[in-house]
């Protein structure tokens, strides 16, 4: 593959590509999707804990869950599990339907997150604590165009960004900006870690997930 054919392979993705293991529905599983789903989320759950435990910043959500874990002496996972939790139910005034992956989401990604934190030692050298930061932020990207590539519904905190997008017509941009940026403060209050690789997260994860998209549209063309 000559330089030029490999940065058309890595050319970011505008939209969520369609492969052989998308569903037709949010409920409409077989053994391969609901595989592929599984492992995606644990994926994502473990790449998250990699930017936990770099220990110079959390992702903004992350940065809530540790903050809550902190002030309530509870673990990240039971944390980031009773967050999504309260997020879902907020899709019940937007009238947002969930998926088995919005249920998978909820269950999967605290779970592998609490793995992640329990076995990956926590950094406190600062330029591991940036490749962490990079790896936990590669491996999300991978796993996000995996799992949204299946089809079953969103997780708790992507639907309640699109479904106040589409009942207030504020552009998605902006409703994830306020989401997450309300995140970040109310984490920081509690405790939770900030710093560069939370800008580090902020600044790539979009650019992250596009050309993970990117590649899976070209491997799983349908």
């Amino acid at each position: 593959m000559s330089v030029i054919s490999f940065i058309e392979f890595l050319r970011p993705h505008k939209t969520i590509p369609r492969t052989p293991w998308t569903a037709d529905g949010r409920w409409d599983l077989n053994f391969v999707r609901t595989f592929i789903l599984f492992v995606s989320l644990f994926i994502f759950g473990i790449g998250d804990a990699f930017v936990v435990q770099s220990d110079i910043g959390n992702g903004p959500w992350s940065v809530l869950a540790q903050g809550i874990s902190r002030h309530l002496d509870i673990s990240m996972g039971w944390s980031t599990f009773a967050i999504s939790a309260l997020v879902l139910t907020a899709w019940i005034p937007l009238r947002e339907k969930p998926g088995f992956g919005t249920i998978a989401n909820l269950i999967i990604i605290a779970l592998a997150i609490q793995v992640g934190v329990t076995i990956i030692p926590l950094q406190h050298n600062f330029i591991l604590g940036v490749v962490f930061v990079l790896l936990g932020i590669g491996m999300i990207g991978v796993a996000t165009s995996f799992y949204i590539t299946c089809g079953l519904g969103a997780g708790p905190r992507d639907g309640l960004m699109t479904a106040i997008h589409h009942r207030s017509g504020v552009r998605i941009s902006r409703v994830r900006f306020a989401l997450e940026f309300s995140a970040v403060v109310i984490g920081t209050l509690l405790g939770g870690t900030i710093g560069l690789g939370t800008l580090l997260f902020v600044l790539l994860i979009g650019q992250s997930i596009a050309t993970a998209l990117g590649v899976v549209a070209r491997i799983g063309v349908k």
